[in-house]
């Protein structure tokens, strides 16, 4: 018998679906919250979801993201009264199976649920293996094979994998692959970004709380160690993990068990653990940002992607690839000429395999014949990041970073987030490396910056960077 989730606050509107569904033969299973499709969800995976958009704890069009990270097979049916054309975008592009604006027939909602069970057209996310924004796991290089001799080595057991590589190589379709590959596959898929998540929600987070645990918290929320029970919780961007949050994270993989926040009872993890960075780990570990011993915890099994520049062999084939994936979700079908190629396997490629989904991408949109030739390459990759003249002031080193960040996503030299990324890779790393070389010592570091403490007592605050050894004046006097 199949299984069926119906999420909706009205509790009328439960029942009438719930005996419609049962008449048909299904299961149902009904919860009038996000929290209670969280549960639910944890307990076991459905067949189908049906849910509400506006629930009183938040938008399940929101939410159906991180459901295809989590659950990326199970489809999911969106019921909203917002009959507008902004809400069946918004379903379409969150990856819904279908959307029914209410009032529905309940006839049309037996027979969606009946077609998303004998569905045997895959969407065009899953017909790329991927959900929205990430990359696809190709590549015939060296580089890429030895890659591959690792995942297959390590799919049928559950040792720890730390996976290393730049942005936008493609460290989370590792972590998919060695979950999609293992025994573990029928169980939930959950990342999570720990440079997403603001520091002192972390542990909630992984974790779970309790009601009442803090402000805020009206209800028992599952973390997400519960949310992955029995299969693969994917922490993405380890080296942005808070210390405090690193030396939890750390117990729970020493013995096997956590506690959510405010409470009492240890709950088993029974997940598998795939870490992924695109820091370098043991320079952190130098300035005293992350723990050795988590370290080495992590780094049971290490694989490192390679850069896109050091697989130029795979750039054909996976230009290809997301043009027909562009074409597979209706946008215009294009090919790549042999001069076009040439000037794509030339190119140093700072966002990796990201930027090159990108470009073609805007390509499918934006190109004017259905052929692509260098010229339009060439365009389209000036459009990225016009270099300004020698006289603007702009290093060759600051041009390719901002180079790069503009190849990771789309908008990124127009949305406001440009100064701050910079100012991560460029400001953060350079104080980090004073600290560490005079000993943790702030006056010396200073210094050796050519500001006051003061000022990097404010930088330190601000970019969230901890230390462990802090003299004042008259103590560094000798």
């Amino acid at each position: 018998m199949s299984q069926i989730l119906v999420v909706d606050d009205d509790a009328a509107i439960r029942t009438v679906i719930a005996q419609s569904l049962r008449r048909a033969g299904h299961g149902v299973t009904l919860a009038a919250s996000l929290a209670e499709a969280d549960a639910a969800l944890s307990r076991a995976v459905p067949d189908v979801l049906v849910t509400d958009v506006m629930l009183p704890d938040g938008d399940g069009l929101d939410n159906l993201r991180h459901l295809r990270a989590s659950h990326p097979a199970l489809p999911v049916i969106i019921l909203s009264a917002q009959n507008t054309l902004s809400t069946a975008v918004r379903a379409t592009e969150a990856g819904a199976y279908d959307y029914l604006p209410k009032p529905f027939d309940l006839d049309a909602l037996t027979s969606a649920v009946d077609s998303a069970l004998a569905r045997a057209d895959p969407s065009p996310a899953e017909r790329l293996g991927q959900d929205e924004g990430a990359l696809p796991l190709l590549g015939r290089s060296p580089a890429m094979q030895a890659v591959y001799r690792v995942i297959a080595r390590v799919v049928s057991n559950d040792l720890t994998v730390l996976v290393s590589g730049e942005s936008g190589t493609g460290k989370e379709l590792v972590a998919r692959a060695i979950h999609d590959l293992g025994p573990r596959r029928a169980a939930p898929f959950v990342a999570i970004n720990m440079a997403a998540i603001p520091r002192d929600l972390i542990e909630a987070e992984l974790f779970g709380h309790e009601r009442g645990a803090f402000t805020g918290a009206a209800a028992r929320t599952a973390g997400r160690f519960e949310q992955a029970a029995g299969g693969t919780l994917f922490l993405d961007e380890i080296g942005d993990m808070p210390l405090d949050a690193q030396t939890r994270l750390l117990r729970v993989l020493q013995s096997g068990e956590f506690t959510s926040v405010g409470g009492a009872r240890p709950i088993r993890a029974d997940v598998r653990i795939v870490a992924a960075t695109n820091r370098d780990l043991t320079s952190r570990i130098s300035s005293g940002q992350f723990r050795e011993d988590l370290f080495y915890r992590l780094n049971v099994v290490p694989i490192e992607l390679p850069p896109l520049r050091d697989r130029g062999s795979d750039i054909s084939l996976l230009a290809r690839h997301f043009l027909d994936g562009a074409a597979a979700q209706g946008l215009s079908h294009r090919r790549l000429d042999d001069g076009a190629l040439a000037l794509l396997e030339a190119h140093s490629w700072p966002g990796n395999v990201r930027e090159l989904e990108n470009l073609m991408r805007r390509l499918a949109v934006l190109a004017r014949d259905e052929v692509i030739d260098a010229g339009a390459i060439r365009t389209m990759l000036d459009v990225a990041f016009e270099a300004p003249g020698e006289d603007a002031g702009i290093g060759p080193a600051i041009r390719a970073l901002i180079n790069r960040i503009a190849g990771e996503r789309p908008g990124a030299l127009d949305d406001g987030t440009l100064y701050a990324r910079v100012i991560d890779e460029v400001e953060r790393p350079l104080i980090e490396a004073m600290l560490a070389r005079h000993g943790r010592n702030q006056l010396r570091a200073a210094r050796a910056l050519g500001i006051n403490r003061n000022t990097l007592r404010k930088r330190l605050d601000s970019l969230g960077i901890g230390t462990t050894r802090v003299l004042d004046g008259n103590a560094d006097a000798g």
